[in-house]
């Protein structure tokens, strides 16, 4: 009996042993799998696969069901803005002179009080001197400014330049090309003169907010200065024929299309002739908005029926933005701002809430001065009774002012 058991001891053992090896397989060892990072179970690979497959058709099914369309919106509107001739004499360079420390040109003081107001979408300048860095500043009868001037332009916030006027050639066809150089390194919409004949039919647009403009300019005259070969380019008044062709090219291309004009009599409020006459065919032939300088000094504005039952709108003259020109109807500018809305069914734009906002230029100094000084433009409501008192210019009072803006029809202007 003592061997049967130890053989039945033997076997017991031997069945055991087999028993466990036999599941062996079944559960896993959790020594080896490191926390189930090695271990694959495959039914749960199934089960997420499936998921996978699922959701990307789900998500391909999406993809092809049409999207819907992104909705135009009944009108797209833009804020625009003019000022007239930023005239820069030596009074005012000088000064910015000293102020750079006499290595540069400071204009930061001169339009400091203006600043907050050249917030449009669209701010066009009238550059009544040339800016370039071929020759040294220069004043009255032949003017060059310095390239801090156009920097002081464009930190301000104008982004549209014109330069059509009756210096653009006083330094030459040279000049000319160096401030178009100039301007295109600003990145801003440069018009009114040219690099050639070529280049004016080249119509300077700008897109803002879904509206498109487009800018052209034409002057009077350029004080007897002409231009010879293929190097600089502008067109005059007179030219009516390629006038017409150029504002009928760009009511294709354009929303509303600006025409700057440099026009009128040398400080004079009143329209002459020229101005009668030229500005009804203007709008006749497609232009939408007229800029009036030239005269340094301000005048009226109104709104012109258009042949397609529209209108259009005319600044006769904004008179100087900055000078120290020492007439008392020289101080005195305006600047013209309005809405634009656009409506996106009929194309149909109108013009709303026009304002003529009075500018007055500023400059101080006894008769035993040699420079000026103060040199500066201020909004009219923000010049004092003190200010009256130190300006330069004898006879320039709150009732000459108001006298001047007596051109100015009430509806438009704005004192702010």
């Amino acid at each position: 009996m003592k061997n049967f058991k130890k053989s039945a001891s033997a076997f017991l053992t031997l069945l055991i042993s087999i028993t466990i090896t036999s599941c062996g397989t079944a559960i896993p060892d959790t020594n080896k799998i490191d926390n189930g990072k090695n271990y694959t179970d495959t039914s749960a690979e199934t089960t997420v696969t499936e998921q996978k497959t699922e959701e990307t058709l789900s998500e391909e099914s999406s993809s092809q069901e049409e999207q819907p369309e992104e909705k135009i919106p009944p009108t797209s509107s833009c804020t625009f803005l003019c000022v007239g001739d930023n005239l820069i004499h030596d009074n005012i360079y000088k000064e910015a002179l000293t102020k750079g420390g006499g290595t540069t040109y400071d204009f930061t003081d001169c339009y400091k009080y203006i600043a907050d107001y050249i917030d449009a979408d669209v701010a066009v300048l009238n550059q009544e001197t040339l800016v370039n860095d071929l020759h040294e500043p220069q004043s009255y009868p032949t003017f060059s400014s310095p390239l801090e001037v156009g920097d002081a332009a464009v930190d301000l916030g104008f982004n549209v330049i014109s330069m059509s006027n009756n210096h653009v050639l006083d330094m030459g066809a040279d000049a000319l090309i160096n401030s178009l150089d100039y301007w295109k390194s600003k990145n801003v919409v440069a018009y009114g003169a040219y690099r050639n004949k070529a280049d004016s039919d080249d119509i300077r647009t700008m897109e803002v907010n879904g509206i498109t403009f487009a800018f052209l300019g034409y002057m009077e005259h350029t004080n007897g200065i002409s231009l010879s070969g293929d190097k600089g380019y502008v067109i005059y008044l007179k030219d009516e024929e390629t006038i017409r062709r150029q504002i009928q090219e760009a009511d294709e291309k354009a929303d509303v299309v600006v025409v700057s004009c440099h026009y009128g009599t040398e400080i004079s409020n009143e329209l002459n002739q020229q101005q009668i006459e030229i500005t009804p065919k203007l709008v006749e032939w497609g232009a939408d908005i007229i800029i009036g300088t030239q005269a340094h000094a301000l005048s009226t504005c109104e709104y012109i029926d258009k042949p397609d039952g529209g209108q259009a709108f005319v600044f006769y003259g904004l008179g100087n933005f900055f000078s120290t020109m020492y007439d008392t109807n020289s101080l005195v500018g305006l600047m013209g701002k309005m809405n634009i809305v656009k409506d996106n069914t009929t194309g149909e734009v109108t013009f709303e809430n026009i304002k003529a906002i009075p500018l007055i230029s500023h400059f101080e100094a006894s008769y035993y001065d040699s420079d000026w000084y103060n040199c500066a433009v201020y909004p009219y409501a923000q010049y004092t009774d003190e200010l009256f008192s130190k300006n330069f210019v004898e006879g320039f009072t709150r009732d000459r002012v108001e006298e001047i803006l007596t051109y100015v029809p009430e509806e438009f202007l704005s004192i702010e």
